[in-house]
């Protein structure tokens, strides 16, 4: 049985390991039990590591903002989006009523007790979409393991109404945060990172020193691959294929410095063809046991190139989700201020 480290504090140092010689089951396990962070803040917690973002931290978060500019970093929710269907589908808005309706004046008219027309018209839609469509937030439901999800609740929870516990609701308003940028393919030279290349501690501690920047307690990791770029217009099998990514063997890191979000541009956040013989596997040590919240399919190319111009990797990012009670995840307009 593994025994959860649910005391284990930011100052507490995670001793490497070495996957090498330990079996696929071994080092997973081992992983859960360096990485947990179950009951760190109590039996009913639903956010995780968004616990460590508070007051001081969105204050020190507001202090990057030099330029008081904003940067999308959210794909279009429209058909020509990196999920044409299979698992999961692109957003379809349906018009309900629209510009050319009134102008020709097949408008139906107001309904009763709204008054004359008078030359009004209106257009209005409906929107069609998986709640992790494009550019979205995974919530801690989303994810179980044997049996169980975040905070040692149990997947039953999850049922035809959503999630009793865990769900997406329990983030909105709190993603606001500071986040550093780590551009891996600037980093490496290349215009993307190839499938199946996986970024490990090692890198990514060699990008934050050569830019001259930490990361501290509370913190977004935003991973630039350039995947996303590379696939834009042709997506092919960007949506659950083969990419490069996060290993596995980032779960201690990202637990040692209390990162509370990683957010990348690809579809999955790890590396695929994962790593060991289980499917997801960080997602099972570091969102399931870890409470970290993962974003996928953010655009960070904007982002990219002006941190590449001033030099500055740190910024405010604001990626609230929606209230979509008992959600598995949500799309969300997310900015990061400069």
């Amino acid at each position: 049985m593994v025994q959860h480290n649910t005391n284990a504090g930011p100052e507490q140092q995670i001793p490497p390991v070495t996957p090498s010689h330990a079996h696929d089951e071994d080092l997973l396990r081992m992983y859960i039990a360096e990485c947990s962070n179950w009951g760190r803040w109590g039996s009913d917690d639903e956010v995780g590591t968004m616990n460590l973002v508070g007051p001081a931290e969105r204050i020190a978060a507001a202090r990057t903002i030099r330029k008081g500019i904003s940067i999308t970093l959210t794909l279009p929710y429209d058909q020509n989006g990196p999920q044409p269907g299979g698992f999961r589908s692109n957003p379809q808005i349906f018009v309900t009523a629209s510009g050319t309706d009134h102008t020709s004046g097949a408008q139906d008219p107001l309904p009763a007790g709204f008054g004359a027309a008078r030359g009004f018209g209106f257009s209005d839609d409906v929107l069609v979409m998986p709640t992790q469509s494009g550019t979205q937030l995974d919530s801690l439901s989303h994810i179980f393991w044997e049996g169980r999800m975040w905070n040692d609740r149990p997947a039953s929870l999850v049922g035809s109404k959503g999630a009793a516990a865990n769900g997406i609701e329990n983030l909105t308003g709190r993603v606001v945060m500071r986040g550093v940028l780590v551009d891996v393919a600037a980093h490496r030279g290349v215009e993307s990172l190839a499938p199946g290349e996986a970024i490990l501690p090692e890198e990514i501690d060699a990008i934050l020193s050569s830019r001259g920047v930490e990361v501290g307690a509370g913190d977004a990791l935003l991973v630039r691959t350039g995947f996303l770029k590379a696939r834009r217009g042709t997506w092919g099998d960007f949506a659950g294929g083969d990419a490069p990514g996060l290993s596995l063997h980032m779960a201690p890191w990202l637990r040692r410095h209390d990162i509370s979000a990683v957010v990348t541009d690809t579809w999955g956040v790890e590396v695929r063809p994962n790593e060991i013989g289980y499917f997801q596997p960080l997602h099972i040590v570091s969102l399931v046991h870890g409470g970290i919240v993962f974003g996928e399919m953010f655009d960070l190319e904007a982002l990219a190139e002006d941190c590449a111009e001033d030099g500055v990797d740190e910024f405010m990012l604001v990626a609230s989700p929606l209230p979509l009670t008992g959600g598995s995840g949500s799309p969300v307009a997310a900015v990061a201020i400069k």
